[in-house]
C-alpha cells in the first residue's frame, strides 16, 4: 500500500527539507520505492538533487496549476528507488492562481492518486508556512511527520500546526494522522535539549520518535555534493540516525 507522508512545520529551520532527503534516501536503500516532492518556492529539495528551481521544467509547479498531470508525469531521476517531483521558483506564483479554484485543496491528492507508478512512498517537503501548498501536503498525505528543532522556541509552533491539522482532518481528510514528532538538531550533551526532548515525549508519548537527529555538519555538506548524508558520509551520526528513523517509519502502524 503506498504511503504518503507530509513533513511539514509552519517555522523554517527545523529540519524538513533534510529529513525529505535523508529519510527517502534510507527508505530506498531499504529497499523502497520512493518519491519526495517539492512543494517549496525556495526548491532547496530540488537544488539538493542537483536540479535548478529557474529552469526545471516540468514541476510541480505545473502539476498543480494543470490537474491533467500527474505525480508520475514530472518525476526526475534522484538515486536507485528514489525519484524527485521538483518545484521551480514559480510555484509561490501558482499557489495565488489556485485561490480561485474550486479543488484547490485537492490538487496534490488528485496528482497523486492518478499517478498509477507502483510508488511505496511519497514525502512531501512543503513550505514554512500554513497556506494552500501545506493545506494540499495535509489533504493528500496519511501521515503529517513533524521535524522540531530541539530548543524551547522551536516548541511553540507545534501547536497551532496541530491545530490546522485537525481541522483539516475533522472537514476535509478523515484519513490524515500524525506519524510522529521528530527532535533534530540535537546538539549532543545540552541539558537544554534533553529537557526539550523529555517534555515532547510527555506530550506526545509514543508519538516521538525514539530518534533523534543530532547537530552535524554532514547535513548541511551533503547537499552541496548533491547528496544525502548516507551517500556523502555514511557513517556519521546523521547517516546513522537517519537509518534508524527510516526503520521506525517502516514499521510503524498506519
Amino acid at each position: 500500500m503506498r504511503r504518503v507522508i507530509a513533513v511539514a512545520n509552519q517555522k523554517g529551520g527545523v529540519g524538513k527539507t533534510t529529513t525529505v532527503i535523508n529519510l527517502g534516501a534510507s527508505l530506498a536503500a531499504m529497499g523502497y520505492r520512493v518519491v519526495v516532492v517539492d512543494l517549496d518556492s525556495q526548491g532547496a529539495l530540488t537544488a539538493s538533487f542537483g536540479y535548478n528551481p529557474y529552469e526545471v521544467r516540468p514541476s510541480t509547479t505545473e502539476m498543480m496549476l494543470d490537474s491533467n498531470i500527474t505525480l508520475a508525469g514530472i518525476l526526475r531521476g534522484g538515486r536507485e528507488r528514489l525519484d524527485v517531483a521538483p518545484a521551480s521558483s514559480e510555484l509561490l506564483s501558482a499557489e495565488y492562481r489556485l485561490l480561485k479554484q474550486p479543488d484547490r485543496t485537492h490538487r496534490l491528492r488528485h496528482a497523486i492518486e492518478a499517478s498509477k507508478d507502483d510508488f511505496d512512498f511519497v514525502i512531501i517537503d512543503t513550505p514554512p508556512n500554513l497556506g494552500l501548498l501545506t493545506v494540499n501536503a495535509l489533504v493528500a498525505a496519511g501521515e503529517l511527520l513533524i521535524p522540531v528543532k530541539t530548543d524551547y522556541l522551536a516548541m511553540r509552533g507545534v501547536r497551532p500546526l496541530l491545530e490546522s491539522v485537525w481541522l483539516i482532518r475533522d472537514k476535509i481528510n478523515p484519513e490524515l494522522d500524525l506519524l510522529g514528532v521528530l527532535p533534530t538538531m540535537y546538539p549532543a550533551g545540552s541539558d537544554h535539549a534533553t529537557a526539550v526532548v523529555e517534555e515532547l515525549r510527555a506530550v506526545f508519548k509514543n508519538r516521538l520518535f525514539r530518534t533523534s537527529i543530532p547537530v552535524d555538519e554532514a547535513a548541511a555538506i551533503a547537499p552541496v555534493a548533491r547528496k544525502a548524508a548516507m551517500d556523502f558520509k555514511p557513517d556519521s551520526p546523521v547517516a546513522t540516525a537517519y537509518r534508524r528513523l527510516a526503520e521506525e517509519v517502516s514499521d510503524a502502524l498506519r
